[in-house]
C-alpha cells in the first residue's frame, strides 16, 4: 500500500490543470446502459472509481475501450457500447467499494425491464440511505424488493409508465437515478424538490444530446417527457468543482497563487465566495480561476448546504485553511452527520478544533507541524495534504487509496506548482 510524504513550507506557484469531474462521470458512464449505440466520453479522469465502474459496465455486456490516450496526459475518452445487455445484476464484489454504482438501478430498470443491485459502499462519512431513489423509482411504477443485500427492481410489463415524486430532501443521487429511468418511460414524470448541482446539469444535457426531453434542466423543478428509444452520442464531462476547489485551498494555505486551468466559476460561485471571504484574490475567466493569497486568512462562519449553497466535499478543505486564519471560525454540517472524522488527525498535527454535533470550532492561527496521520476518507484526506503543504517538517499520509479514488495524479499535479511531494511504498 502506497502512501503521501511532504515536506511543508512550499510557496504554491504555477498552473494546475483540473480533471474531468468525478462525480460527474460517474453518473454520465451509466447512460450507456439506456441505448444500443455507442457512447462516447471525453474528459474522464483517471481514477480508480472510474475503472470500477468500467469493470461494472463490462459486467452487464457493455463492451467499453480506452481510446489513444499517453501516460503522461491528464483525462482521457472512453467509448461504451451496450448493443445487447447480457446481464442485469450488479453484484457484491464489483459495488461494495463504491456507492456510485446504484446509480445503475434506474437506466438499467427503464430499458431492460428489471434490475439486482447490491446494497453499495464507498465513504463511511455517515448515513446515506437509498431510500429515496427506491421510492421515486416505484412512484415511476416500479416494484422494489429488498433481499439478501440486494435490491430488486421491476417494471410492469411494457416498461416504466413513469409518474410523479416529490423529494421530502434534496438528494443528489436519487435525483441522478430518476432522471435516467424516466427518460425512457412511456410517459410523462415529474420531480419536485429536485437536486439543482452542476453534475445533475451535466447529466441532462448529455441525456439532451441523446434524445431525451427534458424540461425545467437546472431548477428543483423537473419535466421528462419519455421517449421510446435514446441514439448514442460524444460529449466532453464538465470541470471537477471539488478539485479545483481543493487546490485553491492548497495554494491559499502556503500563501500561494496558482491558475486552475479549465475550471468553471460558475460552478464554484459559493467555494468562490467562501475564499474571498477567507481573504484570497479570486480572478475569474473563460479558461479558469486564479486564486492568490496576498494577505492574512481570515476567519469564516460556513454551513454546507445542497447547491447552489457551499458543497459539503469541500468542508474538510476549508477546515484545514481556517487553521492559519487569525481568528475562530465556526464550521457546520448539514449533510452528513460524521464528516469530521479528519479533526483527529488535523489536531495531531497541531490544530485547535473542536466539535460539538454537527458543529466545529477553529482556532487559529495553529503553528501546524508534519505527523504520521490517517485518511479516513476522499475528502479527508485532502485536508491532511493540504494542512501539510503548510506544516513544519515532514508528514506522513496512509491509507492514501481514497485519494486515488476522487483526485487524478494529486502528487503530480502538486510538483508542478512547486509542492515537495512523493509516493512510496508503505
Amino acid at each position: 500500500m502506497d502512501k503521501l510524504i511532504i515536506r511543508g513550507g512550499n510557496r504554491l506557484s504555477g498552473t494546475i490543470p483540473i480533471s474531468g469531474a468525478k462525480n460527474a462521470a460517474l453518473t454520465l458512464i451509466p447512460c450507456a446502459l439506456l441505448t444500443d449505440e455507442p457512447v462516447t466520453l471525453r474528459n474522464l479522469p483517471r481514477l480508480a472509481d472510474i475503472d470500477g465502474f468500467q469493470h461494472l459496465m463490462n459486467q452487464f455486456g457493455v463492451n467499453t475501450a480506452i481510446q489513444g490516450t499517453r501516460p503522461e496526459d491528464f483525462g482521457r475518452t472512453m467509448r461504451l457500447e451496450g448493443t445487447r445487455i447480457t446481464s442485469t445484476v450488479a453484484p457484491y464484489d464489483l459495488v461494495r467499494k463504491m456507492r456510485a454504482s446504484i446509480l445503475v438501478l434506474g437506466p438499467m430498470l427503464a430499458r431492460s425491464g428489471e434490475a439486482t443491485v447490491s446494497m453499495p459502499g464507498g465513504c463511511a462519512i455517515g448515513n446515506r440511505p437509498i431510500d429515496l431513489h427506491l421510492k421515486a423509482l416505484e412512484a415511476f411504477g416500479a416494484e422494489i424488493e429488498l433481499t439478501q443485500g440486494y435490491v430488486k427492481a421491476i417494471a410492469p410489463d411494457g416498461g416504466l409508465p413513469g409518474g410523479d415524486f416529490d423529494f421530502p430532501v434534496v438528494s443528489v443521487g436519487a435525483t441522478e437515478n430518476a432522471l435516467m429511468a424516466a427518460v425512457l418511460a412511456n410517459g410523462t414524470s415529474r420531480l419536485t424538490g429536485a437536486a439543482r448541482e452542476p453534475e445533475i446539469v451535466d447529466l441532462c444535457n448529455l441525456l439532451t444530446a441523446m434524445g431525451a426531453e427534458i424540461e425545467g434542466i437546472g431548477t428543483s423543478d423537473v419535466t421528462v417527457h419519455g421517449v421510446k428509444r435514446l441514439n448514442g452520442a460524444t460529449y466532453k464531462v464538465m470541470p471537477d468543482r471539488i478539485e479545483a476547489g481543493s487546490y485553491a485551498c492548497a495554494a491559499a494555505i502556503t500563501g500561494g497563487e496558482v491558475r486552475l486551468e479549465g475550471a468553471n466559476a460558475a460552478d464554484m460561485i459559493s467555494t468562490l465566495s467562501a475564499l474571498r471571504n477567507i481573504g484570497l484574490e479570486i480572478k475569474e475567466d473563460a479558461k479558469g480561476v486564479n486564486v492568490a493569497a496576498n494577505g492574512p486568512l481570515k476567519p469564516v462562519d460556513l454551513t454546507t448546504a445542497p447547491f447552489p449553497g457551499l458543497a459539503t466535499d469541500m468542508q474538510a478543505q476549508l477546515m484545514s485553511l481556517l487553521c492559519k486564519a487569525e481568528g475562530t471560525s465556526v464550521l457546520k454540517e448539514t449533510i452528513f452527520e460524521n464528516r469530521f472524522m479528519h479533526v483527529p488527525e488535523l489536531t495531531r498535527m497541531g490544530a485547535d478544533i473542536s466539535t460539538q454535533g454537527r458543529t466545529a470550532v477553529v482556532k487559529g492561527p495553529a503553528q501546524l507541524t508534519g505527523a504520521e496521520v490517517m485518511a479516513t476518507d476522499l475528502r479527508a484526506s485532502m485536508s491532511l495534504i493540504i494542512a501539510a503543504l503548510a506544516a513544519e517538517g515532514e508528514t506522513q499520509v496512509r491509507r492514501i487509496y481514497h485519494l486515488d479514488r476522487g483526485y487524478e495524479r494529486l502528487e503530480e499535479k502538486l510538483q508542478l506548482v512547486g509542492a515537495d511531494i512523493e509516493r512510496v511504498d508503505d
